[in-house]
């Protein structure tokens, strides 16, 4: 069943995605689902096992379960300088 969540971008994501965020219409059952959708739809180039991801404010594992109006960030790894 379709849902519609928000995702926001930062970083590497948004430099490839071209946007700060969107509103998305999705067919995955999981935060990781949704993250391999994405990466194929936009050609993210960082693999999954590199990312940290959070559901509403909160840190979660690939597992979660994603229901309609949530907003999910991926976050990608941090360079220090």
């Amino acid at each position: 069943m379709k849902k519609t969540v928000q995702i926001n971008y930062f970083a590497l994501f948004r430099e490839q995605r071209g946007l700060a965020e969107e509103t998305v219409e999705t067919g995955a059952d999981t935060v990781g689902q949704l993250y391999e959708e994405l990466q194929k739809r936009h050609r993210f180039t960082l693999p999954k096992n590199s990312l940290r991801a959070a559901l509403n404010d909160e840190f979660c594992q690939w597992e979660c379960a994603l229901k309609a109006g949530d907003r999910i960030v991926f976050i990608p790894p941090v360079a220090g300088g």
